[in-house]
This record gives structure tokens, sequence and C-alpha cells, in this order.
């Protein structure tokens, strides 16, 4: 059987898309065949790169990973724009909730790979169902308290659930780098791999997953993730509004000296 590889395949500059003949979907971010430098554009076309993925019933399994020594490591500030125009920010805003709606609205199982760095946005990972490491991969939030800025675009709320509220806080107030072996530990990742077994490992788990009927794979994942909407829908918007509050006070401390 062969799938018809739909319009969006090629739509994403910074997206690679592979499927195979049992409806899994390899997900590969990148800049220009290298790891993934976040931008202002990445920002915009992500959350309609999981919509299309979420609305697309050809697929069954969908596998999320980096390219390189990198899963998420670099963001050009610059390209967001200025953060501190609330106008601005309300896209910002959108964009930012709508990101993590449409990951969990991807109704069949997500597998992240995790490659290496994992320093932003590391909130995509906890919104899948199993969380591959590669052994040279770290966790941290690294752009929010750098840049002056609430930790609001989720962190705030994935982070405290998948570590406890206490270590969560931790994780996030003193910008704390987990080790992939760590993690496991703190039981966020569930394998930890040598980096050339890693895409090995995440497409055996997904070809075990294909194997059970189309309908039990997607309610599954319905079932499994009703609290993570709940948790998110209540606390995304809040978080990325306080994060706005601060970013626009960025132009006020740019002032006073």
């Amino acid at each position: 059987m062969t799938l018809n590889q739909p319009e969006y395949f090629t739509k994403y500059e910074n997206l690679h898309f592979h499927r195979d003949e049992n409806g899994i979907l390899e997900v590969r971010m990148h800049t220009n065949g290298g790891s993934l430098v976040f931008t202002g554009k990445t920002h915009r076309e992500f959350p309609d790169a999981f919509y299309d993925i979420s609305r697309d019933r050809d697929n069954r399994v969908v596998i999320l990973t980096g390219t390189g020594d990198a899963w998420m490591a670099e963001i050009d500030f610059a390209s967001l724009g200025d953060v501190t125009n609330p106008r601005e920010w309300d896209k910002t805003y959108w964009e930012g909730k709508k990101v993590l709606q449409n990951l969990l609205d991807i109704e069949v199982p997500v597998i992240s790979a995790v490659n290496g760095a994992a320093l932003l946005h590391s909130e995509y990972i906890l919104t899948t169902d199993i969380i591959l490491a590669s052994e040279n991969a770290v966790f941290q939030d690294m752009p929010h308290l750098n840049a002056g800025i609430v930790p609001g675009d989720g962190v705030h709320i994935l982070w405290p659930l998948a570590l406890g509220l206490y270590r969560g806080r931790y994780f996030l107030l003193t910008q704390e780098k987990l080790t992939a072996q760590q993690a496991y530990e703190l039981n966020v990742v569930h394998e930890v791999l040598p980096q050339s077994k890693l895409m090995e490992r995440a497409w055996e788990i997904a070809r075990t997953l294909a194997k059970q009927p189309t309908l039990n794979l997607r309610y599954t994942r319905v079932a499994l993730t009703q609290r993570l909407k709940r948790l998110v829908n209540e606390g995304i918007g809040y978080g990325l509004a306080l994060e706005g509050i601060t970013a626009t006070d960025l132009r006020n401390i740019a002032v006073d000296g």
C-alpha cells in the first residue's frame, strides 16, 4: 500500500516529512539540512504544520525529531520582531497557544526522538507519549530568563507536571540543565540510547504501535492526553500574557538604563 503524499510535506521550510506504508510519519526539524535555528518564521509556521499533521488521517504514528547534534538549541531573537510592542506580541501569544493545542490535537501516538540539546521549546517534547533521548541530549529552558521574560509558553505548565511541582519550579528558575541520564532518572525520558541507535529504536516502537487498529491508536492517544489538554488550555494563555507583559517592560528597562 502506498499512501498519498499530501501537499504539506513540501510546504514548510524547516520541517522534513517522511511517511512509510504503515502510516508512520517522521517529522524532522532542521535549518538548511542542519540543526534547527528557531526563528520568527518557525514560530509562525509550526502551529500550521502541527495542525496539518493532526488533520491528516493517513498518519497513524508520529515521530518528532531534530537534525544533527541538537534537537533545538539556537534562536534568532531578532527575527521574532519587536516583542516589546503589544500588537507584535499578540501574534506570538496566538501562535504560542496554537502550537501546543495543535500538538495535543494530533490524535495518534507521538514519539519524541531527542537527538541532542533541547534548550528551547522543550514543552513540545512533553506533549508526546514516548520520549527517547540520545546519550548526548540535554534539557534546559535557556531563552526566557536570559531575555528577562516569564517562562510562560507552556514550560511553566509541563515541566512542573513532568518533574513535580517543586522540582519543576527549581528547573525553570535556576535554568538547570539536565542530562539525558538525569532526565531518565527523573522519569521524564523513557529510554537513553546511543545517538546512532536513536532513530532505529523510535521506528521500532512506531512499527509495533502501528500493528494496532487505527481507531485504537487514535482513541488511546485521546484518552492519554485529555488531562494534558485541559491543563494546557487552562494555563497557556495566562502564561503567555504574563510573558508578554515582561516583554513589553523590556522597553522601559532599556529607557531607564
